[in-house]
């Protein structure tokens, strides 16, 4: 018999709050994180804005040394961490770490490193190059740094699916502690990658927004949406095994009930016609959840502001909810903190968690102009009131990568 899972802590850095209490209380006032980039020149740059961290300094976590030997997707990651493990009390008592696993999502992992150390190999030669350039950027470092942070001996995981790695972490850390590999796992995602490279190969592909004004730069869904626009920052969530959970007497704040994963094998970075593989991806997740499609309280949408995906994914929601997806209010945590890339959906999951808590679902802010092909119900601009039992939340990724969670209102 499969084990029940729930979530026991929550961990957050964002562009909009660098815990999350602050994120959360930012995103119900809808503020925008997304600003004109500071930490390079942009001068010579298409692309202008993104959704940097604010006040956001590694010392007041690490030691200098500390901070020399990690990339900043790992500090974000292990920051996150800590402030989830901490949120479910896991500092205080004495668990099996055995049973303890690590299961972290991201897309390019530590690409500041690299480039860093690409310029001294450029500019002085094979000697210049940092002995600490492998253990500072492989994707995997992330999980090994939060695992030796945290004692956790037990699973050990990197995802790497692009945009859908948060969601995918947190999905097999879901399916491993229901079949009894893990009692506790540490599980979302982390990412850095706003740099001078990753903006220009983004900026080339067409993908980001060429808008200057940051409040309509992310507008998933309205007419006038010409790309996503890049964040930073890691979602970290404690799943735990429920019985595990009520021994230790600990807050419960929801259950993963559902996952559902899928590839398109269509396009590289485009998604299947009518977002078949995202639709499928949804489905699967109703199913493993052994839910109707109607008992979807509201949806987390991957809402990228790409003219294509909210196109796609609208047609994918119909598909699977037909007349009821009418009914159900959406909205995209990326129209205030931008796109997160593998961390993205572990920071929706974040979201996703508090609106439960609180029967409180997040607008989708810049919205001005209605799109004719994205006609569904986006909790524009303002939050609304809801009364939340199940919640799914989408992330589509480079490569065909679809992946859908369904989390539900804790009850026994």
């Amino acid at each position: 018999m499969k084990k029940r899972v729930v979530i026991t802590g929550l961990g957050a850095v964002t562009p909009i709050g660098n815990n999350v209490d602050d994120f959360w209380s930012n995103a119900k006032k809808g503020l925008c994180g997304i600003d004109y980039i500071k930490s390079f020149d942009v001068e010579n740059s298409k692309v202008k804005l993104a959704a940097e961290l604010k006040d956001f300094d590694a010392t007041n976590f690490f030691n200098r040394k500390q901070v020399n030997r990690l990339d900043r997707f790992s500090l974000l990651g292990i920051v996150a961490a800590k402030e989830a493990y901490n949120d479910a009390g896991l500092d205080k008592v004495e668990i099996d770490r055995n049973r303890l696993g690590v299961i972290i999502g991201n897309g390019v992992g530590g690409i500041i490193t690299i480039v860093e150390e690409t310029i001294k190999l450029h500019n002085g030669g094979m000697n210049m190059v940092s002995p600490l350039l492998v253990p500072k950027c492989i994707p995997n470092i992330v999980t090994g740094n939060i695992a030796i942070a945290l004692n956790a001996n037990g699973i050990s995981n990197t995802v790497i699916t692009a945009c859908a790695a948060g969601t995918n972490a947190i999905g097999e850390a879901f399916r491993a502690i229901q079949y009894g590999d893990a009692d506790i796992i540490i599980s979302g995602g982390s990412e850095a990658c706003i740099t001078p490279l990753m903006l220009a190969g983004f900026t080339n592909l067409k993908a980001l927004s060429l808008k200057n004004d940051p409040k309509r730069a992310s507008i998933p869904f309205d007419k006038e949406r010409d790309g996503f626009v890049m964040g930073e920052g890691a979602g970290i969530l404690i799943l735990e095994e429920l019985e595990h959970a009520l021994k230790r007497n600990t807050k419960i704040y929801g259950e993963v009930v559902g996952y559902g994963f899928t590839c398109d094998a269509h396009h590289l970075t485009s998604p299947a016609p009518k977002g078949e593989g995202g639709a499928r991806a949804m489905k699967l997740a109703l199913e493993n959840a052994c839910i109707n499609p109607e008992d979807v309280s509201y949806i987390n949408a991957h809402g990228t502001s790409t003219p294509y995906n909210d196109k796609i994914e609208t047609e994918a929601i119909k598909t699977v909810f037909k007349d009821s997806a009418y009914k159900i209010p959406i909205s995209s945590t990326k129209s205030m903190i931008g796109h997160l890339l593998g961390a993205a959906g572990a920071v929706e999951a974040v979201a996703c968690i508090k609106a439960l808590e609180e029967d409180y679902v997040h607008g989708t802010i810049g919205y001005q102009v209605k799109d004719e092909e994205c006609d569904l119900d986006y909790v524009v601009n303002k939050g609304r009131n809801v009364n939340l039992n199940y919640i799914l939340s989408n992330s589509f990724g480079f490569g065909g990568h679809n992946a859908s969670i369904i989390f539900k209102k804790w009850d026994y």
